[in-house]
């Protein structure tokens, strides 16, 4: 808890700095000043005084224009932050994360009436002997009998399963963000939520139960693919939830692996941070099923993805995965930017390169850090210490947090660069970008094909 203190004395500091020099300001004013001295000492390592001891002026407009372009140079001279987002700032011993608090051992199961008998349940007990097992008659009666959904009860969704019959939401559309280039993903909606910690997971603001979710009867999902498929399309799992990260358990990947068999004209993506590949390695597929690794610097994933494998660790299973004849993908999602960056990723792509042939990739995708800005006092309140928030956010085309559009296309360029130094026909895409950002990085989204083959311009 060394980090929560060290940021809550530097908002007290802060709160009391403003409210014994600019008394007669509002509640929202002095909120909005409050928090970009926050942020600037935070980030810069320099105390809250001494930042506006050099500002000649107090006015709340002259201060406050000072502090935005301090905070936020890139974007304030492309004119990016005439309305930077600036909330309360919530700091809560209680919510803070413990990096090293690892493993997935459920204190309480719940099952399903329907699922009580499972093959799944039955996994669950001869895994976890210690767990209370309880039957309810579904999980939406339990959660709403229960009480209110808290952030702390995200805190500690590893403590808790849900084993059930998912009867209705089986597939749907990769929910693309507002006014961005679309690709034709469609997700299997297998389980809700992640034993991993990723500072900046968008499943932390999203997920309102108590618990991680896994549906029993994966066999009600094949059963409605025949009237969900469309040839040539690319499904898989991995948007709530990683892919691979307790298959050891649920075993998921086999019977998938076996009714794609049957669907050859359909590609099936499993998206993992994990090394969990023991399953995929013992089955027989038909060059199909793609195997996707999330990929950053170590120094990244030691300071944001917390309980997750290492870089090292998931290139190997990668190399394994193709030397089983599974095509790879790998996502650059989300890039985070940081003082060297530039290097970093170069050494990432080296790496990869080092051990997988070009040919073996089905697919890379590049998506920078973005998130819906109720997040951001999310991860400030979970991970205190984080860095992902120093630097500069302010609300882009769709009104999530992102880095200045600059920015966001220099990293774009320089990482294409890298990889079609490798490869010039990687098929590459943008996630969750404009059309003017794919164009400002030299790829035309009207190449976008079903397998989300992309070309540069």
């Amino acid at each position: 808890m060394r980090v929560y203190r060290k940021e809550s004395e530097r908002l007290k500091e802060t709160e009391s700095l403003v409210g014994s020099n600019l008394p007669q300001l509002g509640l929202n004013k002095k909120q909005e000043i409050v928090r970009l001295l926050f942020e600037i000492s935070k980030k810069e390592g320099v105390s809250p005084p001494s930042i506006i001891q050099d500002i000649d002026s107090l006015d709340f407009h002259r201060l406050k224009l000072c502090l935005i372009k301090r905070r936020f140079p890139h974007a304030y001279l492309d004119n990016e932050a005439s309305n930077p987002y600036l909330p309360k700032i919530r700091l809560d011993r209680r919510l803070c994360v413990d990096p090293k608090k690892s493993g997935f051992y459920p204190k309480r199961i719940f099952i399903e009436k329907s699922a009580w008998r499972s093959a799944l349940a039955n996994r669950f007990r001869d895994f976890f002997p210690d767990s209370k097992l309880s039957e309810i008659s579904s999980l939406k009666d339990y959660l709403r009998t229960h009480r209110k959904f808290r952030m702390r009860d995200y805190n500690k969704r590893r403590s808790t399963a849900f084993i059930t019959y998912e009867n209705y939401d089986f597939f749907k559309k990769c929910p693309c963000t507002t006014k961005a280039v679309g690709c034709p993903y469609n997700i299997f909606n297998l389980s809700l939520g992640c034993i991993f910690e990723c500072t900046y997971c968008y499943l932390q603001g999203y997920i309102d139960a108590p618990g991680i979710i896994f549906p029993a009867n994966i066999d009600r999902f094949f059963d409605s693919f025949s009237s969900y498929k469309r040839p040539g399309m690319r499904i898989g799992t991995g948007e709530f939830s990683d892919s691979l990260m307790l298959d050891h358990l649920t075993r998921y990947s086999l019977p998938i692996v076996d009714f794609f068999r049957r669907h050859t004209d359909v590609r099936f993506e499993f998206k993992t941070k994990s090394t969990n590949i023991e399953n995929l390695l013992k089955t027989r597929h038909s060059g199909n099923i793609v195997i996707a690794w999330s990929l950053n610097p170590q120094k990244i994933i030691n300071q944001n993805e917390f309980l997750t494998s290492s870089l090292a660790n998931r290139i190997s299973m990668a190399r394994l995965c193709s030397e089983a004849g599974y095509k790879l993908a790998f996502h650059f999602d989300p890039v985070i930017y940081f003082s060297g960056w530039q290097k970093e990723y170069e050494k990432v792509i080296g790496l990869v390169f080092e051990s997988i042939k070009p040919e073996a990739i089905a697919w890379v995708s590049i998506g920078t850090l973005r998130f819906n800005p109720k997040v951001k006092q999310v991860i400030e309140a979970r991970f205190p210490g984080n860095k992902i928030l120093d630097a500069e956010l302010v609300p882009g085309f769709d009104n999530k947090l992102r880095y200045p559009s600059k920015i966001r296309c220099n990293i774009y360029k320089a990482i294409l660069k890298m990889l079609f130094k490798h490869s010039r026909k990687l098929p590459v895409y943008l996630c969750m970008e404009d059309i003017s950002m794919w164009r400002g990085a030299g790829l035309s989204p009207t190449a976008i094909t079903k397998s989300n083959i992309v070309s540069q311009t």
